[in-house]
């Protein structure tokens, strides 16, 4: 059972990755980046689960956070690039 979550995981990664790489805008790219990350969290518990490392949940919760941050760092620096680009049409 472990190993069929493990590759059902497996795949939905390499989809977000696609679309990654595929998006037409800039926000499916950061959705899909994030969707990665959240799969990244899953696969470190499930790993943690199936080899008895509770430690791996420790790792599975830090890299949680900083993908977290990592998003909502791109989203303001892409809003504020956005802002700043309808400011200098207006120009």
């Amino acid at each position: 059972m472990y190993y069929v979550v493990t590759i059902a995981t497996l795949v939905t990664m390499a989809l977000a990755l696609v679309r990654a790489l595929r998006g037409p805008t800039i926000y499916d790219r950061l959705l899909a980046a994030n969707m990665f990350g959240t799969k990244t969290v899953l696969l470190l518990a499930v790993i943690a689960f199936f080899y008895g490392r509770p430690d791996f949940v420790d790792l599975a919760l830090a890299y949680a956070l900083i993908n977290f941050i990592g998003v909502i760092a791109v989203l303001e620096f892409s809003r504020a690039r956005s802002s700043e680009d309808a400011h200098e049409e207006q120009k």
